[in-house]
């Protein structure tokens, strides 16, 4: 293993909605992503999901509740509640979660990942 830049691995992409394996440990993923505009309302029934912001700011709708993140911070969404990510402007984020995650739990959409590429 050797050290991880998180800005030069954010150089290396400029797609939407489409993480990036920088990582794994424990049976855990490391992901980088950018996003911009609305992701779809998704449940992991099995499996929390973390978000930092590393740049910018995303909101987070939830059900019950909608959460703004700002560089530097981070929320966790629990297993089983449905979300959705928006981003106005470009963000970039990190996320960490178990290697089974689906990228949009059992909503397939036009921005479905199946497999993450590893940069």
């Amino acid at each position: 293993m050797s050290v991880v830049n998180i800005q030069e691995k954010f150089n290396l992409f400029s797609d939407h909605w489409s993480p990036k394996k920088v990582g794994e440990l424990n049976g855990q993923q490391i992901l980088l992503a950018k996003l911009k505009g609305e992701f779809v309302y998704h449940t992991h029934e099995h499996e929390d999901e973390f978000f930092m912001v590393i740049k910018g700011c995303l909101v987070i709708e939830m059900q019950a509740k909608t959460v703004t993140l700002n560089e530097g911070e981070f929320y966790i969404v629990p297993k089983g509640v449905a979300h959705k990510p928006i981003a106005k402007e470009e963000v970039h984020i990190l996320l960490f979660e178990p290697l089974s995650i689906k990228h949009t739990g059992e909503v397939i959409a036009n921005i479905t990942v199946e497999t993450y590429e590893a940069i």
